[in-house]
């Protein structure tokens, strides 16, 4: 094997690591569970969003200059600010760390310790992650690179076990669209939104082992960013068939968490129980850790320095210890009118990057998402319980928003008024 291809796969199981933290495990069962026995197109749009986006993200952002800056200065430098703060409030203390110590709760200490504290738990969760993140040292990456083959070793167990020896059989479950449920779960993982932040990192490793064309990096990334997608396929896809062959079994309002630790339960004992449980919150520590010190980072450079790196990194933990309190349903819930905001700017930002140098007019990217988020915007609401019925009757009648794509055909036409009105205005300049 020669040194580019090492390189490659190096690079890939890094982009798995980084994309597939701890708490994206109990997604695919939970979805699995809802669509039973029309699991396989539920899977193909859980793929999209879940694995397709961050990878074209992870492309996009390199091919852009290898920052979300790069990416969405495009729009307005004041937008790029804006929508990078909303990314990084999510995959933040908004969302995603709290959503590690949460899950550290349900599936490390619950099952183990029925009495135990949630809040006692995320205290010491979370002051052994400002521990860490304030003295930084070789340890949480010695951790990382045991503990991401440990879990992934304990999924293939799993899976392959659950494969041939099923729980169940998938059911109908009356699921109308489970390709569009897919696609909008996908969301929950919030990769597409974190692969803009993490091609900074991937195009750095690049350049620490030789890489310094610009072309050589993006080739290197792409092929990287297949190893990585296959590796997630196939886990995603093994949890998703057990959580369908448990669509018989469990109700359908079993919590996320109580889902994937019954389900391991079953396949391998009170063992298997104890040993993902173990894994899991530690690959949630190091998932912690990381998105805390890169939260620490990008506010601190966003004020300029005036705001130092501790005591914003002091205020993203204790945030994040509160809001995990609330629990990893009320968290993903929490997220759903955030990210279906957001997602739809970021999927817009993503692909018209990747095809940058067929876009001659760069207003296009400030009519496409404006004409997405006007729509969006209405979905969040929609969410949140507080829709406006004749916009959401009027949005419903859009192409592909049965499937919940209506953002799409706004995204277009904004795209195209931007550059007429640009053309306009130059003529008569």
């Amino acid at each position: 094997m020669n040194k580019t291809s090492k390189d490659v796969i190096v690079v890939g199981f890094a982009l798995f690591a980084m994309f597939f933290g701890a708490g994206n495990l109990i997604f695919p069962p939970a979805l699995g569970l809802m669509t039973g026995d029309t699991w396989v197109p539920g899977l193909i749009g859980f793929l999209l969003t879940g694995i397709g986006m961050p990878v074209l993200g992870i492309i996009a952002a390199s091919k852009a200059g290898g920052s979300l800056s790069d990416l969405a200065d495009k729009v307005n430098p004041t937008f790029s600010k804006i929508i990078g703060t909303v990314i990084m409030l999510a995959i933040g203390p908004l969302l995603a760390i709290p959503r590690t110590g949460a899950t550290t709760f349900e599936m490390g200490f619950a099952p183990v310790f029925p009495s135990v504290s949630p809040i006692l738990v995320s205290v010491i969760f979370f002051g052994v992650t400002l521990f860490l993140v304030i003295n930084p040292s070789g340890i949480v990456d010695k951790i990382g690179k045991v503990l991401t083959p440990v879990l992934l070793v304990s999924l293939l167990v799993i899976i392959i076990k659950g494969i041939m020896n099923p729980i169940g059989t998938p059911v109908d479950t009356g699921m109308l669209n489970p390709f569009s449920k897919g696609f909008t779960e996908g969301y929950q993982t919030m990769d597409a939104l974190a692969s803009m932040v993490f091609a900074g990192i991937v195009i750095g490793s690049l350049v620490q082992k030789g890489y310094t064309d610009t072309k050589d990096q993006i080739k290197l990334t792409v092929m990287s960013g297949l190893v990585a997608a296959t590796g997630l396929a196939i886990v995603y896809g093994g949890l998703m068939y057990l959580g369908a062959t448990s669509s018989g079994i469990f109700p359908a309002d079993i919590s996320r968490t109580q889902l994937t630790i019954s389900i391991t339960e079953r396949i391998l004992g009170n063992a298997g129980k104890a040993l993902i449980g173990i894994s899991v919150s530690l690959a949630c520590l190091t998932t912690a850790v990381g998105l805390t010190a890169t939260c620490g980072e990008y506010f601190s450079n966003l004020s300029n320095g005036r705001i130092g790196y501790k005591p914003i990194v002091i205020g993203v933990t204790v945030f994040s210890a509160v809001m995990s309190n609330f629990g990893v349903d009320t968290i993903v819930k929490i997220a759903v009118p955030l990210l279906v905001t957001v997602y739809p700017v970021g999927i817009i930002l993503i692909v018209m990057n990747i095809f940058d140098d067929y876009i001659p007019n760069k207003t296009a990217y400030t009519g496409a998402v404006f004409g997405a988020v006007c729509i969006s915007l209405f979905d969040a609401l929609a969410a949140m319980g507080t829709p406006i019925l004749a916009v959401s009757e009027l949005i419903s009648k859009l192409p592909l928003a049965s499937s919940g794509f209506a953002w799409i055909l706004p995204a277009i036409v904004g795209s195209i008024i931007a550059m007429a009105t640009m053309k306009k205005k130059q003529k008569n300049a």
